[in-house]
């Protein structure tokens, strides 16, 4: 297998993630279930890094959909190239295989790995790891992670239109006609979905959920994943290094319980980590000269006004 590596500061390689209270146990209840699991909480709470952290530490094959507002429920089952078939059939290049022009999605991928190489048998076998799966584990491995992140954010038809799939694990692929079934080799699949609430969810999809809301930053939660990310990064956890995450941890705590100031959205997580690495690289802390323009960069985000 070969091992993934990402780089970014909103990396997806599972390699870093504080586990809060009660999670563990929503994951547990979603697979006994075989509920997908919905994940809601601030932005840069975490929630679209808890997939990629449970693969890894499970050793399960791990495929993920970012949604758009153009999203479609067919994309994470299959999507059809119409325009290249009727291409392909315009320029009369002889018997056409649908199944040339179907491309599995994540759930499909996750459910069937068997039935996506063949496109449910309408190809010959293909030998190759799955091309959505950003582990690059066998296709056999059991258990699959999947992530559907933002649903909030797709037309109301999209959570509706995915009921039947998510309940029954299985769908047909309407161009063709092919049923697609969960193999029972591959286990039991899980299914994270992310909202961040920017839109009410259908009533009917979230009975079929397991919800857990992801708590609001500590200053002993935000010191906890500062430590698992400094040493992730092969920073010495020294006095300096703790003291300075220490105070910026105080720093972003205050902005979030300052009512004086308001503000579309609280500082999260992500927006500390930023203000730890930027002090770090740049050998800054709370008491320098530059700090309150670090902080309105990295923590309030609020816009600077000319004197």
């Amino acid at each position: 297998m070969t091992d993934l590596v990402s780089y970014g500061p909103d990396s997806r390689d599972g390699r870093v993630y504080d586990m809060p209270e009660g999670l563990q146990l929503a994951i547990d209840v979603a697979l006994a279930t075989d509920r997908p699991l919905l994940l809601s909480g601030d932005p840069g709470s975490g929630k679209s890094s808890l997939a990629p952290f449970y693969a890894r530490d499970t050793g399960m094959r791990y495929y993920e959909h970012v949604v758009t507002s153009r999203t479609q429920a067919t994309d994470l089952l299959w999507t059809f190239d119409s325009v290249r078939r009727l291409a392909d059939a315009q320029a009369h290049r002889g018997m056409l295989n649908d199944g040339d022009y179907i491309e599995p999605g994540v759930l499909w991928w996750s459910l069937a790995p068997e039935s996506a190489h063949t496109r449910g048998g309408l190809l010959k076998p293909r030998h190759r790891h799955d091309p959505l799966d950003r582990f690059y584990r066998q296709h056999l491995t059991k258990g699959a992670v999947v992530l559907i992140d933002e649903i909030d954010k797709a037309d109301p038809d999209v959570p509706n239109s995915l009921l039947v799939p998510l309940g029954s694990q299985e769908f047909t692929v309407a161009e063709t006609g092919t049923p697609v079934r969960r193999e029972a080799a591959v286990g039991t699949p899980l299914i994270i979905i992310t909202t961040n609430g920017e839109r009410e969810l259908p009533q009917a999809f979230l009975r079929r959920c397991v919800t857990f809301t992801l708590p609001h930053p500590t200053r002993e939660s935000l010191m906890r994943i500062a430590e698992l990310h400094l040493r992730e990064e092969g920073a010495a956890l020294d006095p300096p290094t703790l003291n300075l995450a220490g105070a910026l941890a105080d720093e972003l705590m205050k902005v979030r319980t300052d009512k004086g100031v308001r503000r579309e959205r609280l500082p999260s997580t992500a927006e500390y980590l930023d203000a730890l690495r930027a002090c770090r690289t740049l050998n800054l802390s709370p008491v320098h000269p530059q700090w309150p323009l670090i902080r309105s960069l990295t923590l309030t985000k609020s816009p600077q006004r000319e004197p």
